[in-house]
């Protein structure tokens, strides 16, 4: 861009003013500033500017180690409280009507107590009774079988086979020795529980001589005790004959 700056032309010949003069230096500086502005932005404005070239994109790989997660920890259930309802406000409660409920409430715990007391009397009266009707069953029992071993007949028994374990042999009376008296002598007794002679007696035959000497020898016996059911019983009607004879 050119700027032209034109000047009236002014007659050669007339004569310069010293303030025209002053005006004229001061539009040329001007002129000239402005020409080096516009050389200037010219110069700067068509200058080509520098094409960029990006920069080459690099990857970089690199291995991490992660260390281990740890293990969840377990999820607890957790319960939540429910929320406290509001509490109504108590009534108020007379005095009187509050000892007559306390009063009633232990007189029905005294009869309550009562009636178990009672229960309690009852059971322990039934079962006396019922140990009683059980003793006394037993003991009709026993009586009953007592009294059919009593009816039941004894099983026979030979009491001539019933000999003495041991005997002593009667003394020969000296005065039948000198009259040359022989004869036999039978003793009748009962054998008691332990084995031993009770109540003898002489039976009809028995030379008078011969009483004493048997009685004493009858005496001496011992028997083995009878066994009935379990039980020593008597043995009745035992007999015994002693021989007396001189040889």
């Amino acid at each position: 861009m050119t700027a032209m700056i034109m000047h009236n032309p002014t007659p050669a010949m007339a004569p310069r003013d010293a303030s025209g003069v002053w005006r004229n230096g001061l539009a040329a500086g001007l002129a000239v500033a402005l020409h080096v502005g516009v050389l200037a932005a010219l110069i700067v404005g068509w200058s080509t500017p520098m094409p960029v070239v990006d920069a080459p994109r690099v990857m970089h790989t690199q291995l991490v180690m992660l260390p281990a997660a740890p293990a969840p920890e377990p999820l607890v259930a957790t319960s939540v409280p429910p929320e406290p309802e509001p509490v109504p406000a108590k009534p108020r409660v007379d005095p009187q009507v509050q000892v007559q409920k306390l009063e009633k409430a232990a007189l029905a715990r005294k009869r309550v107590e009562e009636k178990k007391a009672e229960q309690q009397q009852e059971r322990l009266a039934t079962e006396q009774r019922n140990r009683e009707l059980e003793q006394q069953r037993l003991d009709q029992q026993r009586l009953a079988a007592e009294k059919a071993r009593a009816a039941k007949p004894a099983p026979a028994f030979d009491s001539r086979q019933y000999q003495p374990l041991s005997k002593a042999a009667p003394d020969y009376p000296e005065r039948a020795l000198d009259k040359n008296i022989e004869g036999d002598c039978t003793l009748e007794y009962s054998v008691n529980i332990q084995g031993r002679v009770e109540n003898p007696k002489v039976l009809d035959g028995c030379h008078p001589l011969f009483i004493r000497p048997s009685l004493a020898a009858a005496n001496t016996f011992r028997y083995q005790p009878r066994i009935v059911d379990g039980k020593a019983v008597v043995v009745p009607a035992v007999r015994n004959t002693f021989h007396y004879r001189i040889k």
